[in-house]
């Protein structure tokens, strides 16, 4: 498919939010808080359920923060967290990042977490964010690298997983080994002053091991991903219900951890 028209893997089903909504700028962004102050106009890419917005509105008030993501209903969903925070100084629109609709030099701050694993062409969004973001801003990404995960006890069940999603993410335009090359795409953007960094989430408690392993099982059977993944021939949907089994099988290990890496870029406009 062209590179613009790249098909987002996850879809928005309750099991994709449910982890979505957990993400805060504590745990998602810290790389990029630092910069941040009072007065920041912050434009926030992918801003999905909009916790993360809310987060970054908090700390650059009274300045303001744009969040833009595809579907109007999911920025509804946004719009209500940011109402449900008291917030005032937040506003959401539909938008492409390929083609951003904000005049030259609009924010001080452009923020895409998890949003570059899924678009056609990450070196042109990369080039937009930074087209939008005024001279001396930053322009800050985050992604996950599907390929450098890591977890114990092993499955080979939990090894077709992996190998099953990173087939159907590309087949969707994405790619989902992002975190490493966020350097390289931020290079060929025209970045010259770029940081780069890297973080993790980890799942290791009863609590979070048990939360994680079952939104991944719903998300395997039921999440648009899961349609993609039977109507694009990659598998069948017996294959989706043993790795989702999979997946509550290793939730239940008294000793199950698991690590998600992440690149991060700060980029200096």
């Amino acid at each position: 498919m062209p590179k613009e028209t790249a098909v987002y893997t996850h879809g928005h089903h309750e099991s994709v939010l449910r982890s979505h909504r957990w993400r805060t700028a504590a745990n998602s962004a810290a790389y990029l808080t630092g910069e941040l102050r009072p007065g920041m106009a912050v434009l926030d890419v992918g801003c999905g359920p909009g916790t993360i917005t809310a987060d970054l509105a908090a700390l650059v008030a009274p300045g303001r923060v744009t969040g833009v993501d595809t579907t109007r209903e999911i920025l509804d969903q946004a719009a209500a967290e940011a109402a449900e925070r008291g917030l005032e100084n937040v506003e959401f629109a539909i938008a492409d990042v390929h083609a951003l609709d904000f005049p030259d030099d609009s924010f001080d701050v452009v923020h895409a977490h998890q949003v570059l694993q899924h678009v056609g062409d990450p070196v042109q969004a990369l080039r937009e964010m930074r087209r939008v973001c005024r001279p001396g801003g930053i322009v800050a990404a985050r992604d996950s690298d599907y390929a450098a995960m890591a977890w114990y006890p092993q499955a080979p069940v939990m090894d077709t997983w992996l190998e099953l999603y990173r087939r159907v993410a590309r087949a969707n335009g994405g790619e989902p080994d992002a975190g490493r090359r966020l350097l390289s795409w931020a290079r060929q953007a025209g970045f010259t002053d770029i940081t780069p960094s890297a973080g993790s989430w980890c799942y290791a408690t009863p609590e979070s091991r048990a939360w994680w392993s079952g939104l991944w099982a719903d998300r395997t059977v039921s999440s648009g991903y899961a349609k993609l993944a039977v109507d694009g021939g990659h598998t069948a949907s017996g294959q989706l219900e043993e790795i989702a089994a999979a997946w509550r099988t290793w939730g239940e290990h008294d000793d199950a951890w698991f690590m998600v890496p992440h690149g991060e870029v700060l980029c200096r406009a």
